[in-house]
């Protein structure tokens, strides 16, 4: 049955189109140039590196013509029943292999990224126990004056046979003596109390054992000290052997997220804390194995925490980047759950790498979010802004993600579940997405090839991979904006880290996404950063190190921080504040700074001549003479600047006229970029509403032009000037994103397309024939619908098992075309589609909402649409669980589900599949 369209009033429509046409790889007009690194990069596991020259190059050809711009090698643990191909990390053989990989990535204008190591973290053969991650081990001992004390003060772990004994402590009451050299080599001690009890600490260096984690053939052994300055030389020789003093031509070495568990010492911690600290640790070995809530075990716990953090930074992550750098390659490193302070650590390398792990709710309508198909862990873009803070203060023009981590259970996540998160990552800050990821696997391995157990399996075999092109161009499209440029935020926030050392429970503390509910969220300096963020300012996080090196001047001096782009410093309240801080803060008021505190400081960190620096706090506090400003703010003028104390921020913000996005109000969120004169705003809608009308932009000046990143179109958009202020004309459904450049520079272009008076919609209610194709573990057979449906509903097994594509295909009569716009709406689709009318290529409709502007492509009479959709692979696994077919078979983890236990699909139930609607066409005249 055919459906005939005709003018409002009489019979309506049927059939299907797309939401867009495809851009073309080199944007041109309004858009920025697109270059490998504006294209998402994948990372590329390489399974026990059972990798040859003609499988490279086409895993290569099929990842650059889906849009690809890099990948990043990891090798890992190898499949099982491959082992004669595995090829031994770092051998002559793999060398080989790495640099054909380069020179063959070169020719389709990719690049490629290496791991330092496999697996992670870093650590293999070459690291012994000399050199591996270390831990210290307290063990307690009781005497009593005039009791013979017959122990030797060795190790009692069998597994710690070696540990050296590097402090031993007497304490009775508030006596404390060292032991240390009253012990023989044998553990025997020579030493009687003189009266009463005491009690013994007895520190060992020892090593936490823990091996690399999925390491691949070649690379197995211990984990790396990250700590000593003595492991890395040791630890990158084996690079340098390998290298042969030959650049590798990657692009960058990378790091993965610091997972060094247990590892809080390192051998000679107890010299470099008295160097740094200015006292003796070892003193203190009571309050440092201590859990109890006093101000001493705190403050001494601060200081070993802060020693930690310089030695990690000092003696692996600078000296790691000038290597790199040694072979005219780039650091890209993952900081978060390093101990320490993660602002220096991700500023301190080229290309600071944040990660979205788990799966965040998005109240936008029809985005499928199920319970059980998710990890219990939120991305939170304020832990993602610690990486694009530090690289928007460092200067560092790449703020890359490693994106997707378990977003979903295997296989049941769509593209449509994707672009938010995604959109997320680039609204905190992010300009260069890494996938999470692909698998290298050869094609002779059965269906589902070779597969990572944390990753979405951006792979060819995955059913999705037609549609994927969709992704990634919208992503080339964003990035082509947030890489052009440079960030433009006003505020720059005070991130009072000293508050979050200061805590007695633990020993270390790793600040990685999984606890940020302990480290984080509790925070004033969260509270705040959330608020303003809400309220429409732009901001970023400082540490106390980058504001010693901070100016306010345009021209920064040599390795120093230009703050010209800031309006405002924003203090949070904060607790501790060295008084080197203060100092450095009162500096830049001098210079022409406007600093806003919501508190003074209430105390300094640490142990280290308390009374001392308490008195320079309380001294530098009194120096500042407040006087009663307007509102109730608190204002001293310092030099250029100035220093205002307001209990809350935000007022004194609008007070001072540093003004908010308003667009906010409306739940719409972005990010600006500054250009020479122009200004680029990203904006997204993730409400459950369409958000359409003029809304204020900040920065809107002269000429404004609408880029839509998710079809390439673009236009000048309507504006208009309000008491002084320019609003733009916005329509955006839930789930879609739009680009705005405004300034003097922007060049000409042709009005926007406004779709406003919408007659009624016409659905395409006519039969359909649907069609198989690219799929299995069977073709279903084709066959004719009554009405649309989704190919799961037919009552079919082998349609309930299939993953692949599903061709729906109707005709309609347009009786005439009128001028405007027709919109297509597919309604539900499970879960992407590309869209043929009349046999053009009308787009991908790859994520919600699902519609694409068809008028160019209709014609009055008869029309034809074609409408292919692809599903998931998780109805085929199901399937091939259910069975026994064996498709899982790899060393080391092998391969679990999103809880970590073992994987079995056998129990889920059939993932709706097809095309459901209604799909309808609309007219905007």
């Amino acid at each position: 049955m055919k459906t005939v369209i005709q003018k409002p009033g009489r019979l309506l429509l049927t059939g299907l189109c797309l939401l867009f046409v495809l851009f073309a790889h080199a944007q041109q007009g309004p858009w920025p140039a697109v270059k490998k690194e504006t294209k998402p990069w994948t990372r590329w596991w390489w399974i026990g590196s059972a990798v040859n020259e003609q499988n490279l190059a086409s895993s290569l050809n099929i990842l650059g013509q889906a849009g690809f711009g890099g990948v990043e090698i990891a090798p890992i643990y190898g499949a099982m029943g491959y082992e004669s191909q595995y090829v031994p990390f770092l051998s002559p053989r793999w060398m080989e292999l790495l640099r054909y990989t380069v020179a063959r990535a070169g020719k389709r204008q990719m690049g490629v990224d290496l791991t330092t190591g496999t697996g992670w973290p870093f650590g293999g053969p070459q690291v012994t126990k000399a050199y591996a991650a270390s831990r210290f081990i307290i063990q307690r001992y009781q005497l009593t004056a005039g009791t013979p004390f017959i122990q030797q003060i060795r190790i009692n772990d069998a597994k710690q046979e070696g540990a050296v004994l590097e402090a031993l402590m007497a304490y009775h009451g508030g006596v404390a003596t060292s032991l240390i050299e009253m012990v023989d080599k044998d553990g025997t001690l020579h030493w009687s109390p003189p009266g009463g009890q005491w009690e013994l600490y007895a520190l060992f260096d020892g090593r936490t054992l823990q091996q690399v984690k999925r390491a691949a053939p070649g690379g197995e052994g211990y984990t790396l000290d990250h700590l000593s300055a003595e492991a890395l030389p040791v630890y990158l020789h084996r690079f340098d052997t390998a290298f042969k003093d030959k650049a590798p031509g990657v692009r960058s070495f990378y790091n993965d997220s610091y997972e060094v568990y247990n590892a809080d010492w390192t051998p000679g911690f107890l010299t470099a804390f008295k160097k740094r600290r200015g006292y003796d640790l070892s003193t203190y070995l009571r309050e440092l194995s201590s859990d109890d809530s006093t101000d001493l075990v705190a403050r001494v716990k601060s200081d070993y925490r802060e020693t930690m953090s310089e030695l990690l930074l000092e003696n692996f992550t600078r000296p790691w980047t000038r290597w790199s750098h040694g072979y005219r390659s780039l650091s890209k490193n993952q900081a978060h759950g390093s101990p320490g302070n993660l602002l220096d650590l991700y500023g301190a390398v080229d290309i600071p790498e944040c990660e979205t792990y788990g799966s965040t709710y998005f109240p936008i309508p029809g985005l499928r979010r199920d319970s059980a198909d998710i990890r219990n862990v939120d991305p939170d873009p304020v832990m993602l802004k610690f990486a694009s803070s530090a690289g928007h203060v460092e200067g560092h023009p790449l703020i890359s993600c490693e994106t997707f981590t378990w977003l979903t259970e295997h296989f049941k996540t769509s593209l449509s579940q994707c672009k938010p998160e995604v959109e997320q990552a680039f609204l905190a800050g992010v300009n260069h997405v890494f996938y999470h990821g692909n698998t290298f696997s050869p094609p002779e391995v059965p269906w589902p090839g070779w597969l990572f157990y944390a990753s979405v399996n951006f792979v060819p075999t995955n059913s999705f991979w037609p549609h994927l092109p969709g992704l990634n161009e919208y992503i080339t499209r964003v990035q082509s904006v947030l890489q052009s440029g440079t960030p433009d935020n006003e505020l720059l926030v005070y991130w009072p880290v000293y508050d979050t050392w200061n805590r007695t429970k633990g020993r270390d503390m790793s600040l990685n996404v999984h606890g940020i509910d302990e480290w984080l969220h509790p925070t004033a300096f969260y509270k705040h950063v959330k608020e303003l963020l809400k309220a429409g300012y732009s901001l970023d996080f400082i540490s106390d190190a980058q504001l010693a090196r901070a100016g306010v001047s345009r021209e920064k001096a040599a390795g120093g921080i230009s703050l010209s782009g800031y309006k405002v410093i924003v203090i949070p309240k904060t607790k501790l504040m060295p008084v080197t801080t203060l100092q450095q803060i009162l500096r830049l008021a001098e210079e022409g700074s406007t600093i806003v505190l919501e508190a003074l400081p209430e105390d300094v960190p640490g142990l280290r001549a308390l009374d001392q620096r308490r008195k320079a706090l309380k001294t530098l506090l009194a120096s500042l003479r407040f006087s009663a400003g307007e509102n109730g703010l608190q204002v001293v003028q310092l030099g250029k600047g100035r220093l205002v104390l307001a209990d809350g921020i935000e007022k004194a913000l609008l007070q001072l006229g540093v003004s908010r996005e308003e667009l906010t109000d409306k739940g719409l969120k972005f990010i600006r970029r500054k250009e020479q004169q122009t200004t680029w705003y990203y904006l997204v809608n993730h409400t459950p509403e369409k958000i359409e009308g003029y809304v204020p932009l900040n920065k809107a000046e002269g000429r404004a032009i609408m880029l839509d990143p998710q079809t390439g179109r673009t236009g000048k958009a309507l504006s208009r000037d309000s008491a002084g202020r320019a609003y733009i004309k916005l329509q955006l459904l839930p789930g879609e994103a739009m680009i705005v450049h405004t300034g003097k520079g922007v060049q000409a272009t042709a009005d926007w397309k406004y779709l406003d008076g919408p007659e009624a919609p016409v659905r395409l209610s006519g039969a359909w024939q649907l069609t198989f194709n690219n799929g299995g573990p069977f073709i279903p057979a084709s066959r004719q619908l009554e009405q649309l449906r989704p190919w799961t509903s037919l009552e079919d097994t082998a349609a309930n098992a299939y993953s692949g594509s599903g061709t729906y295909t109707t005709t309609f009569t347009l009786a005439k075309k009128d001028a405007g716009e027709y919109v297509l709406d597919l309604g539900k689709v499970h879960e992407s589609a590309r869209v043929w009318v009349n046999g053009q290529d009308a787009g991908m409709l790859w994520s919600i909402p699902f519609r694409a502007r068809i008028g160019q492509y209709l014609k009055g009479g008869d029309n034809e649409i074609r409408i292919e959709v692809a599903n998931l692979m998780a109805n085929r696994i199901r399937y091939m669980d259910q069975h026994k077919v064996s498709w899982r078979r790899y060393h080391e983890i092998n391969f679990v589900n999103i809880n970590y236990t073992p994987f079995d699909a056998a129990g889920w139930m059939v993932q709706p599949s097809g095309l459901a609607g209604p799909v309808t066409i609309t007219r905007y005249p």
